[in-house]
């Protein structure tokens, strides 16, 4: 079967951004439209990410899902961030992307940290080097399962793992707020920072679905040292896709595999 792409100038990792973000203004999720292409989602994915090629059959399959022509898709002067009109056509030449960005819900933040120093705190291992650990997984694994935020925090790739950003200002909020209690330590004979809740998490302010979710970070990683679980983090594919010193993409969670994926998108099979 002929590769599109072959022809054409355009890259696999081209065709793939188009087909994501195409995919995106028509409010598909990966699972909905790799049914409807009759292809697997882990296929789908890896089309996204430029890893493998399309064919002929499948790029119809996708123009009719997605609403395109064939040789518009194949142009250089495509315009890949479009808008829908209302007979569901393409508009071309209009720049309007969806975009899920995070915004910091501030009070949220506080009480998912409160939740997770209540049932951690106690845990010698639970330094800031930890914790901040706990707080993104707790972050990103709620994405992928109900593709909303948690906090809203964006995360940095930082060679120690990944680090919410304006943390300090939050919990220096918090301790000025006698909330927090900040303490400095030492763990197996290096210095560590450790912070001790003084007021319990408001759980009015938190859904049971996120909750559940940090519940079972805490079970799964709680009692890691800060050398594993930075290394577990340094294999997420969202740490691994993403540059250093740039925020992390939510969105990668997307392209997550075992172990690290926590949405069953059921079995799989390539059907191609």
């Amino acid at each position: 079967m002929e590769n599109i792409g072959m022809k054409t100038k355009l890259s696999q990792k081209q065709i793939g951004q188009r087909i994501v973000e195409l995919r995106k203004i028509k409010g598909l999720s990966q699972e909905d439209l790799a049914k409807s292409v009759n292809i697997s989602r882990s296929s789908l994915a890896q089309i996204e990410l430029g890893n493998r090629s399309v064919n002929i059959l499948e790029l119809q399959q996708f123009s009719m899902e997605l609403g395109f022509s064939l040789d518009d898709f194949m142009s250089e002067n495509f315009e890949v961030h479009q808008k829908v009109n209302e007979e569901g056509k393409i508009n071309a030449n209009v720049v309007e992307e969806r975009i899920a960005v995070p915004y910091l819900k501030v009070d949220k933040f506080k009480n998912v940290l409160l939740y997770i120093l209540e049932k951690c705190a106690g845990k010698p291992n639970v330094g800031e080097t930890v914790l901040y650990k706990l707080l993104y997984f707790s972050d990103f694994n709620y994405y992928e399962l109900y593709e909303e935020h948690l906090t809203g925090a964006r995360y940095k790739k930082l060679p120690y793992g990944p680090v919410p950003q304006k943390l300090n200002t939050i919990i220096n909020q918090m301790i000025e707020g006698g909330l927090l209690k900040r303490v400095k330590v030492k763990y197996h004979d290096y210095p560590q920072t450790r912070y001790l809740p003084l007021e319990k998490a408001d759980l009015a302010a938190l859904k049971a679905s996120e909750t559940d979710i940090l519940d079972r970070v805490i079970e799964q990683m709680s009692d890691w040292s800060a050398t594993a679980i930075s290394n577990y983090s340094h294999k997420d594919l969202p740490w691994l896709a993403s540059k250093e010193g740039e925020d992390i993409n939510y969105e990668l969670v997307f392209y997550r595999e075992a172990p690290f994926s926590v949405r069953n998108y059921g079995d799989e099979k390539e059907q191609e």
